[in-house]
């Protein structure tokens, strides 16, 4: 039997990546200290792995795939493809971003003040290339961690750090100058993979029922029944995806119809669909939208 490799982001992701993909059709099972969790695909081996080297691994071909950020695809230079951008956060839902601040009582305000001075940060060769690029001469230093201490006790006159809310930032009493570049949660092949066509099929389907999921949510269903007298005033207030789905009822003056619309439109929808006659209103959720 076939077996697709996939590596599955270590950290702040993990969690939410193992329920994206259960909402997607694959259950995670995962163990304290297990790198290898199972999941009820005999067609799929899970890997956990951090996801500052999930690139390096995927174009070296020892994962046929994975989902990492953007930031370190492009960090570690890979030669891999990117299949579907996969934006999902437990905070924002929004791509994060990679900034550089100093320290607010710094006199620094802009990115050419920064020649000749000394950077902390994880992100090193995309931080080189920017400053590079304009002709900048910076010293830059890898950061292990900690990175918005280096600046608050004076070991770098500035950093590039990743942020989604600037809520830690600021907390360190960081001021933002200038945003890097924005980055987000990517699914990547290798190019061998690929060349498989059972792999390429798999990783597709993958990418196509994640990104299902991932539409789905803040995505709901709502069906009721409306009396004929009053059926083209609702569908004219009615949002949908495409079109509503309106079949008649049997032997009865009521169509029932239903419809996938956001989440937010819901309160407001409601109570104008009632004023108008609507009757028996449903709301649920979906796990995919395809």
């Amino acid at each position: 039997m076939s077996v697709l490799k996939i590596g599955i982001p270590k950290g702040s992701l993990e969690k939410a990546t193992i329920e994206l993909f259960e909402k997607s059709g694959w259950k995670i099972s995962m163990t304290s200290r297990n790198y290898f969790p199972e999941v009820d695909d005999p067609e799929l081996s899970i890997y956990i792995c951090r996801p500052q080297e999930m690139s390096r691994y995927v174009e070296d071909g020892m994962l046929d795939a994975g989902i990492t950020g953007k930031d370190w695809t492009l960090e570690n230079n890979s030669d891999v493809v990117v299949i579907e951008d996969l934006i999902y956060s437990k905070v924002s839902r929004k791509p994060t971003r990679w900034v550089i601040a100093v320290p607010g009582d710094s006199p620094i305000t802009t990115v050419e003040q920064l020649d000749g001075k000394k950077i902390a940060t994880e992100l090193v060769n995309v931080t080189r290339n920017f400053f590079e690029q304009r002709g900048l001469k910076v010293d830059i230093a890898f950061s292990w961690g900690a990175t918005e201490a280096k600046a608050v006790s004076g070991l770098a006159d500035a950093i590039v750090e990743v942020t989604e809310t600037e809520a830690t930032i600021r907390a360190h009493g960081l001021r933002v100058i200038h945003e890097l570049m924005q980055s987000n949660t990517q699914l990547i092949a290798g190019k061998q993979a690929l060349a498989n066509p059972w792999k390429k099929e798999k990783i597709d389907h993958i990418a196509m029922l994640l990104q299902g999921a991932l539409r789905a949510d803040k995505i709901v269903a709502l069906k009721m029944n409306a009396p004929e007298e009053a059926f083209e005033a609702i569908l004219a207030i009615l949002p949908s995806v495409t079109a509503p789905t309106v079949a008649r009822l049997h032997k009865q003056p009521w169509f029932s119809v239903e419809t996938v619309i956001s989440e937010h439109q819901v309160r407001d929808l409601i109570p104008q669909l009632k004023k108008l006659g609507a009757q028996g209103i449903i709301e649920y959720s979906l796990n995919k939208v395809i």
